[in-house]
């Protein structure tokens, strides 16, 4: 069957959309790391957490040139990449004063997320699989779409362009469809065909301080995050998913500095005294012997969440250097 111009319009739109109540949300992330940031004289009750995707409004920002360099950053490692925790392109030009505060990936067709903020504005890099249904299709809709533009030579297109905000997809192989979303920025659709154009494959890794161990037989691990505003208030969190709701998490567990709960009941946790809060998403939380706090939050029973987080490997050496820095 041949899809109209409409009919893409409309199925892109609508595979967006669906893909947007999956990942992070632009004021979530943005508040999250205003958070994390916070230095406290004592930890207080208050959840930080990362789980969806749309992207916010914001004001507009001036453009400057800034190349990007990455020497610092190391290849990522065997285990890194058996593990499903690279993303696989980076950016070699973004707006001034853009510093990368979020990364997040999975195994198998998860999509790959990095976020960089501004003083007002945001610029999210993101890659998908075509293996995944949603975006199997993307060749034929660019091809229909009467917006289009060329990165790298090959066809792309320009949604929900605005004087600040723009959307770029482009499919730089067969395999991976690749967005270059842009809010709050003047000339939002000049710096995201520039964004996109200074694009390679270039991976980069997350390696966070949280791994899953066995799981319910229910449950799939799903994805992997990094945020802060810098090193030194770098957070961690994976999600799960049910296989009968694939790509949606329903399981979530994340490691910070802040202490995640309040009216909570005391239990035992990993050998030490932690805390059970009932609710829609039960939660258990526990402060770790570094001090920092380990939560897992979810809609299971409350043995079942206690067990997975008896399970869970908490890595004492993770690497936030990336997190805050103008270059990638």
């Amino acid at each position: 069957m041949t899809l109209t111009e409409h009919e893409t319009e409309t199925l892109l739109r609508e595979s967006l959309e669906r893909r947007a109540t999956r990942a992070p949300d632009g004021h979530e992330v943005r508040n999250a790391l205003a958070r994390a940031g916070q230095r406290r004289p004592r930890a207080r009750f208050a959840l930080v957490g990362v789980t969806a995707a749309v992207v916010a409004i914001f004001a507009g920002v001036a453009i400057g040139a800034q190349v990007l360099t990455s020497s610092e950053e190391p290849a990522p490692t065997p285990e890194a990449v058996a593990a499903g925790l690279v993303l696989g392109y980076t950016p070699g030009w973004l707006p001034d004063g853009y510093t990368e505060q979020y990364r997040e990936t999975g195994p198998g067709t998860t999509p790959q997320i990095r976020r960089w903020f501004g003083d007002t504005g945001e610029v999210v890099l993101s890659a998908y699989s075509t293996a995944d249904p949603e975006w199997s299709q993307t060749a034929l809709r660019i091809a229909s779409i009467q917006d289009q533009t060329l990165v790298h030579g090959r066809v792309g297109m320009v949604t929900g362009a605005t004087g600040t905000t723009a959307l770029l997809t482009w499919t730089p192989d067969d395999r991976h469809v690749l967005t270059a979303q842009v809010t709050g920025v003047p000339d939002a659709r000049v710096v995201a065909q520039r964004i996109a154009e200074s694009v390679t494959s270039k991976p980069v890794a997350i390696h966070g301080e949280l791994r899953f161990g066995p799981l319910p037989a229910f449950l799939r691990p799903l994805s992997t995050a990094a945020y802060g505003t810098s090193p030194g208030d770098g957070a961690s969190e994976i999600h799960a998913y049910d296989p009968v709701r694939p790509g949606v998490p329903v399981l979530h567990a994340s490691v910070s500095a802040n202490a995640p709960t309040i009216g909570a009941a005391p239990i035992r946790v990993r050998g030490l005294d932690g805390f059970f809060l009932a609710g829609d998403d039960a939660m258990v939380t526990v402060r770790l012997p570094s001090g920092r706090w380990l939560t897992l939050t979810g809609k299971q029973p409350r043995e079942t969440l206690i067990a997975i987080a008896d399970a869970m490997q908490v890595d004492p050496a993770p690497d936030y250097r990336w997190i805050g820095r103008k270059d990638s």
